[in-house]
């Protein structure tokens, strides 16, 4: 599969984003996302947008990766998660794979010819990712992974997952194709939002992969490969919150302003224009926060991390309002079986949860704002080491 010719970036996105948007209702209701909307995308040369030229990519900075996640985000959640995951995976290996597994994964999920899925969530380790109990056994020239991972976006459909378990009681990552004999897939569906995505619970009864396929020493899964995983997990859903967002207010103004009672606009009630400007205060606020966190990051800042904790924390918080406030000035229209708006409202919540919890971040954001006034919190577990 080859990618489009030219640089990929925020117009090739805006082009596909026009393109496929119709068609985003159906996928919600079908809950798939069609094999020739992955095609479109890899042939866009998104999946390699923030990725090396050297391995397939185009280059593009955090701002440009965000400004994609916001367009594909204003069309489809999943969508937009299916970039997220392939980033996800990309990122980890581009920062902490060896130079040999860098040169043999990335260019495929450069350019659409594997797709990736990030499993860590386990049934009894969901925001608390150090109480995983997925086994990575040595045996010989090869590893062996047994476990079970629940809430997969894209594991019914993913050719390769990053995989969080424990080596020698040590947490570590380990790449499993999921063609090998032992992976099993069992496919959710009718969850809340994200239906396209194709989630899925996943099993892995004593799958053999090749010792290669760690990622990194093993101890270092949690706080540096799948650090870096989810924290570029965090800084894409943000993105793909403000381009929710965006849609939903388009969608509620544009409706106000045509929609007439007893040949009144619904633009002319105050109250109708006071819950816009809110949604829209909402919306600008969350795009100028994602768009500080793209810059430390494209500068190194120390505080880029926080910042995009920061960032998801409002931009899920601003999806969720806006998208409620749409279907509030949209009636009976953003209830409707194809609202976009009601689509969005499912979703929210869910981005809500993923990457960080509101809750959790609330608590990372606090913390660091006590830390400036001389702070200091307990030491950690050393149980998630």
């Amino acid at each position: 599969m080859t990618q489009a010719s030219g640089r990929a970036g925020p117009p090739a996105a805006a082009e596909l984003a026009a393109a496929l948007k119709s068609e985003a209702a159906e996928w919600d209701r079908l809950c798939t996302l069609p094999e020739r909307v992955r095609k479109a995308v890899a042939q866009a040369g998104l999946f390699g947008v923030a990725l090396p030229e050297r391995y397939g990519g185009s280059g593009a900075g955090p701002t440009e990766l965000g400004e994609v996640c916001a367009e594909l985000g204003g069309v489809c959640s999943a969508l937009r998660g299916l970039l997220t995951v392939q980033e996800m995976v990309a990122a980890a290996l581009l920062r902490w794979g060896t130079a040999t597994q860098r040169e043999q994964w990335l260019p495929p999920l450069a350019c659409g010819d594997r797709f990736a899925g990030f499993a860590a969530t386990e049934a009894a380790a969901g925001t608390d990712l150090a109480g995983v109990q997925t086994e990575i056994a040595e045996t010989g020239d090869d590893l062996v992974v047994t476990g079970r991972k629940m809430w997969i976006t894209f594991g019914g459909t993913a050719d390769v997952f990053l995989v969080l378990g424990r080596l020698a009681g040590r947490l570590s990552a380990v790449l499993v194709e999921g063609d090998r004999t032992g992976v099993r897939r069992e496919p959710v569906e009718g969850q809340l939002g994200m239906r396209a995505a194709e989630i899925a619970h996943l099993g892995f009864d004593s799958v053999r992969v090749p010792r290669d396929h760690l990622i990194g020493p093993p101890g270092t899964g949690l706080t540096h490969i799948m650090g870096t995983a989810l924290d570029h997990g965090r800084y894409t859903v943000a993105w793909g919150c403000v381009g929710m967002a965006e849609a939903c207010l388009h969608a509620a103004a544009g409706h106000a302003v045509q929609r007439l009672q007893r040949d009144v606009p619904l633009a002319d009630h105050q109250l109708v224009r006071a819950e816009l400007a809110r949604a829209t205060v909402q919306a600008t606020a969350a795009r100028e926060l994602c768009a500080r966190a793209g810059r430390l990051r494209q500068e190194g800042d120390p505080s880029a991390m926080a910042e995009t904790v920061l960032a998801k924390y409002a931009a899920a918080g601003a999806a969720t309002f806006v998208a409620g406030a749409a279907v509030q000035v949209l009636g009976a229209t953003g209830i409707a079986p194809d609202s976009t708006a009601g689509r969005f409202y499912r979703d929210a919540k869910v981005m809500e949860l993923i990457e960080g919890s509101q809750s959790v971040s609330e608590l990372h954001i606090g913390e660091r704002l006590l830390r400036g006034y001389g702070y200091r919190p307990a030491p950690a577990d050393a149980s998630a080491q």
